[in-house]
């Protein structure tokens, strides 16, 4: 099969699809077949220097331009990603193995409602007036001027958005860097930024793994942070930021809880379960990968757990029939098979799944554990696969002392038809995100982060505007000054 995904640069630098031949490979495997479908190069310093220094040279004039001229770029942007969600969304099921089903709706066209929204926020980017007697004072709100951003592999066009958006909004420029398991669809964003009237440098991609990564943080030039990754990597680039003083963001892996209470619809909490640990083969850093079910409907809940899991259909993600993809890589492939393995060893009992499934790609049958306990690694190591662990509890208090007893507090979920009990669970879990009676929506409007191992700072609302750009004071004086002498 001929999947036609080569670009011609491996770089996308000052307005141009760069090759650099001289560095090393970067092979893009298509996670359903195991195939090699193109090869792409590391950034070598020559091409690193060149979007650092194209970025600096360009983010004075666009942060100096009316905000609802920059908001106008990006409208027009998010216009031309929709026009082309159809190509996009293959591109990304090509690289990543998730199912069009879902690559559709939830990656070029939520990117696109990212770039609207910010674009349609960016002329009301404005500091504050204090008035202090005769005398008054006010804030602005200005750029940091040249941003890195570090993406991941789960969803590698969203996350470009996620951070370009906001950043360019704010009159910054970014560098970004994907990950290099999945490098192709930043390019194109990269492409239709240019198209929609960015000016040159301010979006820039370059390809590579850690190394490419961390010469961009330790750039003196670079004043902004922003990383999608594991706790492992966000700890390494949160002190190599933190040396240079730099600001950052950090959005990291989490092992968030999902609590079923005895009065939930349990339909409605399947489903939840369904979308927290199966959506995007489990590979959402957001997964609700500890479901607490309520001891007197555990059972009932698990059997009808079992009946949907039965239903999910893998196979070609480019079929629209397809509901369950591939992992990323054999190497995750590994990593889950390996937890599975340790699950069983630990006693757990596997309700459904646990094996590889046939074929030559990267595929795990959709896996529910029960009886599992906190100690079992199952309940406390991030697995990013298709692993659903259950636990039982008894009492509400018991339920939030467990699902808060994690080093990580990215999200949480509550399923209850008891409305106060809802809110107060919600505002007793550690977490950066909760949802109340629904799983892992996460709308561009709404700030999504989180709290202890799992990050710091905000993306998406209002709250990252706070995130890519600075607050000066000034202080005007009507009068006289007053001095000792």
């Amino acid at each position: 099969m001929t999947y036609d995904v080569q670009p011609e640069g491996s770089h996308f630098v000052n307005g141009n699809l760069v090759g650099d031949a001289e560095g090393a490979e970067l092979p893009v495997i298509y996670p359903a077949t195991a195939e090699r479908i193109t090869l792409l190069n590391e950034a070598t310093p020559a091409v690193i220097e060149a979007a650092l220094s194209g970025a600096e040279a360009a983010w004075r004039d666009w942060a100096a331009r009316p905000g609802v001229e920059r908001g106008r770029v990006l409208r027009r942007a998010a216009d031309i990603l929709r026009e082309r969600n159809e190509d996009l969304s293959r591109l990304e099921t090509l690289d990543t193995g998730k199912p069009i089903q879902e690559t559709r709706v939830a990656d070029a066209a939520s990117a696109a409602d990212a770039l609207e929204w910010f674009g349609g926020i960016a002329a009301g980017i404005a500091g504050e007036h204090v008035q202090l007697g005769e005398d008054f004072g006010y804030t602005r709100r200005e750029p940091f001027g040249v941003c890195v951003g570090i993406g991941a592999w789960n969803y590698p066009i969203q996350i470009a958005a996620w951070k370009s958006a906001p950043a360019l909004a704010c009159g910054n420029a970014m560098v970004f860097k994907p990950s290099e398991t999945t490098p192709l669809s930043a390019l194109k964003l990269a492409e239709i930024y240019i198209e929609a009237g960015l000016p040159e440098g301010l979006f820039q991609v370059v390809q590579g793994r850690g190394a490419v990564g961390a010469a961009l943080i330790e750039d003196e030039r670079v004043a902004k942070v922003s990383l999608t990754g594991s706790v492992p990597t966000g700890r390494r680039v949160y002190e190599a930021a933190a040396r240079g003083l730099k600001a950052a963001t950090m959005e990291l892996g989490g092992k968030s809880p999902m609590i079923v209470m005895e009065d939930a619809d349990l339909d409605a909490a399947v489903g939840g379960a369904i979308l927290g640990n199966f959506y995007s083969s489990g590979q959402i850093c957001s997964n609700g990968t500890r479901v607490f079910v309520q001891e007197d409907v555990l059972e009932d809940f698990l059997a009808r757990l079992a009946d949907r899991t039965a239903e999910a259909k893998a196979g070609d993600p480019l079929d629209p029939e397809t509901t369950l993809g591939p992992l990323v890589s054999e190497a995750q492939l590994e990593k889950v098979m390996g937890h599975i393995e340790a699950g069983k060893a630990e006693g757990a009992r596997l309700v459904c799944g646990g094996t590889r499934l046939e074929g030559k790609g990267y595929f795990v049958a959709p896996t529910v554990f029960a009886d599992v306990t906190d100690e079992m690694s199952l309940a406390r190591e991030e697995i990013f696969g298709p692993v659903m662990s259950v636990l039982s509890f008894k009492t509400e208090e018991e339920a939030l002392a467990r699902a808060n007893a994690t080093p990580y507090g990215l999200a949480a979920g509550v399923f209850t038809r008891d409305i106060s009990r809802a809110h107060r669970m919600a505002a007793r879990l550690d977490a950066g995100t909760c949802w109340i009676n629904t799983y892992n929506l996460t709308p561009v409007e709404l700030p999504f982060g989180g709290v202890k191992a799992s990050g710091v700072g905000r993306e998406n609302g209002h709250a990252a505007i706070e995130f890519y750009s600075r607050l000066k004071t000034v202080y005007v004086g009507m009068g006289g000054v007053d001095a000792p002498f």
